[in-house]
């Protein structure tokens, strides 16, 4: 069977005003190179969510390898694109293993069926849009919405760098907080020096590189456990397990409310992923949006039903390939089969896993503001008018909710500062909306598109999308 790529020129240069498009490739040489260059950039982000949450990092590894080959099938090899760990699952994730050791399987598990239910919405989310197209989504969460929710999202996270910065104390008493805050401020000074003294690909690869360097301080520091790490095998399965049933377990059904916002973000991660794309190639790839969220929604529900942390559209890559201009999906097929082959490593897992608590203070110093100021992004790109009270309410009341962490729970029901943040900026934005055009004003809003909503490790010269 033929595959499915042309040859761009002969394979081996490309021109300066040119770019190699999706469905084209260079040599196969080449392509394996710009596979694994891809691999490197997503990996950073990638393996920082099972570390931070405790989920299996081999499953994870194999899943967004297995997530990215069914979205590249899915959307007809139009649309490249890498499927890496979601970080807008971590808070609610940390909400259904409340009360669980980390890395506790039947904690996890509780997680994986939420993941499971969100990936179901999501590409049910996907069907819709493919069938009626995008503007209802747009209607019901314009930027200022959108924004406010990516924005809390990022922000609800801040008590949980605390807690990582001085070593975790509550759940390692035996841990140094003077030497792990150490480790963090190494970190975090190595991400920002790397970043402003580094251009391209080792700029964009800022945080991994910073990770691996507060990382060879801690273990100089002696805080590092390679026990694990040298008692691992090679070679092995990587180390899957199923979701909790509802059926049960009941109370399973409580969780899902604090996860249920993960999806809004998703769907502008998505979003902004095929219009990012569609810019740089110059196509309208706005068709295929559906697609994109469906691939997506079933690549979450895939990693649910394995033991994986949920998966999106990588903005990571999209820096790869603003760089080299070679957009071809070929690249991307050698990136997920090299994440698969990742996945069969149980000593890549333990190494993920020995890095300590201090470190990933450090790191996540920087990336949960980040992800706070994704959501402000969606604001400056779509000219969110804040002199405009309607505007103003709906992100002060939604971000205060978020980021002090309003709980309720009714009975079984748990509702995060996440879940009410997002709940409050819909419901205040369309309030006050609609009152205003019953008395007969005009609605203080502005066009209801969304343009932005992906994290890319950024060098000097760039900002997160």
């Amino acid at each position: 069977m033929a595959l499915p790529w042309k040859l761009h020129g002969d394979g081996t240069t490309v021109k300066p005003d040119a770019i190699v498009l999706p469905e084209e490739r260079l040599g196969w040489a080449k392509t394996i190179g710009f596979g694994a260059q891809h691999v490197v950039a997503m990996f950073g982000a990638t393996f920082l969510v099972p570390l931070i949450t405790g989920f299996p990092p081999t499953a994870t590894l194999f899943f967004s390898g297995l997530g990215t080959l069914l979205f590249l099938l899915i959307t007809g090899n139009r649309l490249p694109s890498y499927l890496g760990s979601s970080f807008a699952f971590l808070a609610p994730i940390a909400v259904a293993t409340a009360g669980f050791d980390y890395g506790d399987v039947a904690g996890l598990a509780r997680a994986s069926f939420a993941i499971v239910v969100m990936g179901v919405l999501l590409a049910v989310v996907g069907i819709i849009v493919q069938r009626f197209g995008i503007g209802w989504v747009n209607a019901l969460m314009p930027p200022v919405v959108m924004g406010a929710i990516v924005a809390l999202i990022g922000f609800n996270l801040a008590p949980a760098v605390k807690n990582n910065w001085f070593g975790n104390v509550a759940n390692n008493p035996d841990a140094d907080p003077t030497l792990h805050s150490t480790a963090a401020l190494i970190t975090i000074g190595s991400i920002i020096l790397i970043t402003v003294l580094f251009r391209g690909l080792i700029g964009r690869l800022s945080i991994v590189l910073g990770m691996a360097v507060g990382y060879i301080a801690a273990a100089l520091m002696g805080i590092v456990d390679f026990s694990g790490v040298q008692n691992a095998a090679w070679f092995g399965l990587p180390d899957f397990h199923l979701p909790a049933s509802p059926f049960e377990d009941p109370a399973l059904w409580g969780i899902l409310p604090a996860f249920l916002p993960v999806v809004l973000v998703l769907v502008a991660e998505n979003v902004g992923h095929v219009k990012s794309v569609g810019l740089m190639i110059e196509r309208d790839l706005d068709p295929v949006t559906g697609r994109a969220l469906l691939a997506d929604g079933l690549s979450t529900i895939l990693a649910g039903f394995g033991g994986g942390s949920a998966t999106t559209t990588y903005g990571e890559n999209i820096g790869v390939m603003a760089a080299t201009r070679v957009y071809s999906t070929a690249a991307y097929w050698v990136a997920g089969i090299i994440a698969i082959f990742l996945g069969f490593s149980p000593k890549v897992g333990e190494l993920i896993f020995s890095v300590p608590a201090g470190v990933l203070g450090g790191v996540t110093v920087a990336l949960y503001g980040l992800i706070g100021l994704i959501g402000v992004k969606i604001w400056i790109d779509n000219k969110v008018d804040f002199s405009k009270p309607i505007n103003q309410f709906t992100a002060a009341i939604a971000l205060i909710v978020g980021i002090a962490d309003f709980g309720m729970q009714l009975g079984d029901v748990v509702f995060n500062g996440i879940a009410l943040g997002s709940i409050a900026a819909i419901v205040v934005y369309h309030l006050m909306r609609t009152v205003t055009r019953l008395r007969g004003g005009e609605a203080d809003v502005v066009d209801p598109v969304v343009t932005g909503g992906e994290l890319v490790e950024t060098s000097a010269e760039e900002t997160p999308r």
